[in-house]
């Protein structure tokens, strides 16, 4: 079974999630490593499938595990952020680049509607077009560089109250190549709530499967 690392490390906001967050993972198909040790990402990755950063905020690498997480992704791996993962290495302008958009605001944790523009990819392919979920609707410092998105926020299905990107389109979900590796991102996830989603769940899944080589 192929195994993949999933990083949950905070050096800033911490999900009251993470636990129901690691147990979907484990639910997907593969051998899961999870850790909060950031030594675990300096030598090593070559092993995984996927390097998953699930929750993560805030500076959470060594030198070491910097050099190592671009050397893996460029060299092919797969790298799936999840959430706050765009809340993640605000220092480090490789991160920026890998993920395609950091993370600037939001608004108030509220029902909104997400509108799935590609169904056919692996984790958008079982969704809805228009599809009623509960998050923090997550704005970005740009549109996702170099990126395929899959699903925007209809930004008239909630209150944009210290959130809102305008009306060129709110990016929420997107993939990418870097390097020779594939990137996924998902800005949902925020609650315990959206683990016990089965749509939800067949999202992430189907992410992580595609950022692992298939489809």
């Amino acid at each position: 079974m192929p195994r993949i690392l999933v990083c949950t490390r905070t050096t800033d906001y911490r999900h009251d999630s993470i636990p129901a967050a690691l147990t979907a993972f484990d639910g997907f198909g593969f051998e899961v490593d999870a850790t909060e040790d950031p030594s675990a990402l300096e030598a090593g990755l070559d092993r995984y499938a996927a390097v998953v950063f699930l929750l993560t905020s805030g500076d959470i690498l060594t030198p070491a595990g910097r050099t190592a997480l671009r050397s893996y992704v460029e060299g092919g791996g797969g790298f799936v952020g999840v959430h706050s993962a765009s809340c993640t290495e605000y220092s480090w302008p490789y991160f920026g680049e890998l993920l395609g958009a950091r993370f600037t605001r939001h608004p108030a944790y509220q029902p909104g509607r997400v509108d799935v523009t590609d169904r056919t990819h692996l984790a958008t392919r079982h969704l809805p077009a228009h599809w009623d979920f509960t998050d923090e609707w997550y704005d970005f410092d740009r549109r996702p560089a170099d990126a395929h998105v899959l699903a925007y926020a209809d930004e008239t299905s909630y209150d944009r109250e210290g959130g809102g990107m305008g009306e060129a389109g709110h990016p929420l979900v997107w993939c990418r190549e870097q390097g020779a590796g594939r990137v996924f991102y998902t800005s949902l996830g925020h609650a315990e709530e959206a683990y016990g989603d089965r749509l939800f769940l067949a999202h992430l899944a189907g992410g992580l499967g595609w950022a692992t080589g298939q489809g």
